[in-house]
């Protein structure tokens, strides 16, 4: 059987005359992301977020470029190389093979790229998570089906809106007291899960006032979608600091503690103390070190807590025994230095607690 090869072909003025079309319109898409005001629609809250908007801009013109050209050549490539009536059945189309030119440059040119990319992103990841520890301390609580807020020096939980003050670095934890939330501010570009059992941490400084929505980005539940309808409000420090003075009266008589576990006080008899130090490791070391009290990392250093004769109360000022922590890590906290989560929301058995306050008896 004879096999009917299509003749040879090679690259008409056509091609060349596609190229320089879509070569303008890539160029005109680089432009549009350069220039594009994008804090006219979605304003810059915090200060690492011009950052990211410059990520952003760099990924889309450079995604946009790459799209026009790799459709425009796909809808050029099939017109001009498509299957005509002329043609004999058993044709097939022009095979391009082998060629080591097309291969090095399709191989080098997304690695670099790739290499590019990496090192805009490592960069502003970087000035992102090195924004100043010094300022105020948040936490935020994941509920089905709102967000509720923890400042020291308020009692309770504030439930309405998050205030911060402008210039001012701040520290939000978040953790949940049920499912997984995310937790979404877009006019900060940052987003993070609030996840039960786990304390994780955004860090930046508002630079801009208003009021900015705050939006659950996990679904969590057949209410999920109202979660959009609370607000972070960045204001000047006078203003903050009445709002803040508000809260402090409203919630003057409100519990510090988180809805317990559940019982009364936990048994420590059986205590674990190597169990106690893997569940250190795993639950606490992303806010306590096993250091001396002064080294903070967002709670206290806990190295001979209920041994250290320099520091015999502990932060809710009642005397340092194994019961007291025991209650502290049942019931949870807020004091000066932040919110210490209670059992429920950092996931925490009667038997877990037990187990850490052996490993914290060991440290003498």
């Amino acid at each position: 059987m004879v096999e009917h090869k299509a003749q040879p072909a090679g690259l008409s003025g056509g091609f060349w005359t596609v190229t320089a079309i879509l070569t303008a319109l890539s160029i005109a898409a680089i432009v549009f992301w350069s220039i594009f005001p994008l804090e006219k629609y979605l304003p810059a809250a915090i200060i690492t977020a011009r950052q990211v908007d410059l990520l952003f801009r760099f990924m889309a013109a450079s995604g946009s470029a790459l799209w026009i050209f790799v459709a425009g050549y796909l809808l050029y490539f099939s017109i001009a190389f498509r299957a005509r009536a002329t043609d004999p059945p058993d044709a097939i189309g022009l095979q391009v093979h082998d060629n080591h030119k097309l291969e090095f440059w399709w191989t080098v040119i997304p690695a670099l790229f790739v290499v590019l990319l990496s090192i805009v992103s490592v960069r502003i990841w970087y000035q992102v998570m090195l924004e100043p520890e010094n300022g105020i301390v948040v936490q935020a609580i994941g509920h089905q089906f709102y967000f509720s807020f923890r400042y020291p020096q308020i009692n309770g939980e504030v439930t309405d809106e998050m205030h911060l003050p402008r210039d001012v670095p701040v520290t939000l934890n978040l953790t949940s007291a049920d499912v997984i939330h995310g937790f979404w501010v877009p006019a900060m570009r940052l987003k993070n899960d609030t996840v039960p059992g786990l304390v994780t941490t955004i860090k930046f400084t508002p630079i801009r006032d208003g009021r900015y929505p705050i939006i659950c980005t996990q679904f969590c539940g057949v209410l999920h979608s109202e979660m959009d309808k609370q607000y972070l409000v960045i204001e000047e420090k006078p203003a903050f600091d009445a709002w803040f003075k508000k809260w402090q009266e409203k919630n003057a008589h409100a519990s510090n503690a988180l809805p317990s576990a559940g019982g009364g006080a936990v048994a420590l008899q059986g205590g674990n103390a190597s169990a106690g130090k893997a569940l250190f490791a795993q639950k606490c070391s992303a806010c306590h070190k096993v250091a001396p009290f002064s080294q903070t990392l967002v709670g206290p250093g806990l190295a001979g807590v209920l041994h250290d004769p320099s520091h015999p109360n502990l932060v809710n000022n009642q005397p340092a025994t194994p019961q007291n922590v025991a209650g502290i890590l049942q019931n949870g906290f807020t004091g000066s230095m932040g919110t210490m989560p209670n059992a429920t929301a950092n996931g925490l058995s009667r038997q877990d607690i037990a187990n850490l306050v052996a490993f914290l008896d060991s440290l003498k």
